[in-house]
């Protein structure tokens, strides 16, 4: 009798316990325009385009997440993304130094910003491929990174302070976007965007990941507040434009506006896919006779899919939305293996380096083109030389792994190459599992394969980390994941 009393009363202790750790989801959101005033330098290609005309705004979208038990915050993650071609380190750095003083007690290195990769987007950092911006005419790159980092603070801060009790549900749908832009020919080499019209085309290098995850975070009143989208194809059909343009992203959110209501906030998360592009890769011309039959754009087309997914995805899974339930947020740093640079690219790189500089002193007229190839080769160079010495450092690599109730979500800062971001998927232990890449700088980051192949996006030129790199990314993303849910 004794035992079941105090079998009862232990019973009562951890009800009571559970009762005082409960944490409560709390929801907030914030939109803004990020458009710099125009004319601006545009990213994303080896020439200098300027922006005069806007096609469509560029917008960052800013979801803040707290679990809270009474008044003590319990965990906090705050995701931002922005139609950008990526996010340099020093517009990361800057952002959480100025939130920091608007929110003292918040830890900004649990604020996680993504770019989705629109090639119509400013010029934001002096990055290799960055050519000379003109001194007049244009707003300049400071000021653009200014404009940028003010109104990125802004959101934050308004979605911090509007964080209100909510819940949040998940799916999973299937749409097909994008087309691996690689093609492998008879001789084992690979070309990005090859031509697949020819005899000696045998194959595109990878598959595709045509899936679809969908985030739903609610009010207690059931109005759909924010809704994350992972899509596993940068947002570059727009890429070749002279205008400002968030690509896809913004027929997506056009759409699911249209659905849900104008206060919603839509955040466009690229899974991995440094090989592929929305680009279809062949039968373009049945594709394109489709388009024209349909009275629309392959933007347009791109975006009804997505959204039409998602909210068929958001249908199914609604009535499962919780309040309470598991939320962690893992920042760490780790370190890289640098790619190593082979004798024969680097002496590819010398002999292109010392064309382009010959070529810009005996011509006051040189193209943008001829001085960012300088700058590319210049740093495969710098890179060769440095690991002559054995000093060439790891590449210092900040991830996130959160855990949200079923859903895992982790980002890298790199164009993954599509083979990593389903390695990790396929060995998470949770039910769902959210790449998001391009949550820094962005550079490729290539398979094994593709290495073997050659060709732009793989060679060592291309990217700053290797496959070794690539590997431990994955292992360690995968061991920091699974970790959760051993727990």
């Amino acid at each position: 009798m004794k035992i079941t009393i105090w079998l009862f009363l232990g019973f009562l202790v951890l009800i009571a316990g559970q009762g005082t750790r409960a944490s409560v989801l709390h929801v907030g959101t914030a939109s803004t325009d990020i458009t710099p005033p125009l004319p601006f330098a545009l990213m994303g290609q080896f020439d200098l385009r300027i922006a005069r005309t806007i096609e469509t705004p560029l917008t960052a979208n800013v979801l803040a997440l707290e679990t809270r038990n009474k008044n003590r915050s319990l965990e906090t993650a705050i995701l931002v993304s922005c139609d950008l071609v990526t996010i340099p380190t020093v517009l990361l750095t800057r952002l959480r130094a100025q939130v920091q003083k608007q929110l003292p007690g918040l830890d900004v290195t649990k604020i996680i910003v993504n770019a989705t990769h629109t090639h119509t987007s400013p010029v934001l950092a002096n990055d290799l491929l960055t050519y000379p911006i003109p001194k007049e005419g244009v707003t300049q790159l400071e000021t653009c990174q200014t404009f940028v980092v003010n109104r990125l603070t802004e959101a934050v801060v308004r979605a911090w302070k509007n964080r209100t009790p909510g819940s949040v549900s998940w799916g999973l749908g299937l749409a097909v976007v994008g087309s691996n832009r690689r093609a492998v020919y008879a001789n084992g080499t690979a070309g990005l965007y090859g031509g697949t019209h020819v005899p000696e085309f045998q194959h595109l290098e990878s598959a595709e990941d045509h899936g679809v995850h969908g985030l739903f975070f609610e009010n207690n009143a059931g109005q759909l507040l924010a809704v994350g989208v992972a899509v596993a194809c940068p947002a570059q059909e727009a890429e070749g434009h002279l205008a400002v343009n968030a690509d896809y992203w913004h027929e997506v959110r056009r759409r699911l506006k249209q659905r849900f209501g104008d206060g919603l906030c839509v955040l466009g998360w690229i899974g991995a896919s440094g090989d592929v592009s929305p680009h279809p890769m062949y039968r373009q011309a049945a594709e394109f006779r489709m388009l024209k039959l349909k009275r629309g754009g392959r933007l347009e087309e791109v975006g009804r899919r997505i959204s039409e997914t998602v909210i068929e995805t958001y249908e199914a899974v609604r009535h499962e939305g919780l309040a309470q339930l598991p939320f962690t947020h893992q920042v760490t740093t780790i370190s890289l293996p640098m790619q190593i640079v082979p004798e024969a690219d680097y002496a590819v790189s010398k002999a292109e380096h010392d064309k382009a500089a010959a070529q810009m002193q005996s011509d006051a007229r040189t193209t943008e083109k001829v001085f960012a190839a300088l700058n590319w080769h210049r740093d495969a160079m710098n890179r060769y030389e440095k690991q002559q010495t054995g000093t060439q450092p790891g590449l210092e690599t900040e991830i996130h792994v959160l855990r949200l109730g079923d859903v895992a979500l982790c980002t890298n800062p790199f164009e993954l190459f599509t083979d990593y971001g389903i390695q990790i998927q396929a060995r998470s232990k949770a039910l769902q599992t959210v790449v998001v890449e391009l949550v820094g700088p962005g550079t490729y980051l290539p398979t094994e394969r593709a290495v073997r192949a050659g060709g732009y996006s793989a060679i060592s030129q291309s990217n700053l980390v290797g496959p070794e790199g690539g590997k431990m990314l994955v292992d360690q993303t995968v061991e920091l994941i699974n970790q959760l849910w051993n727990k």
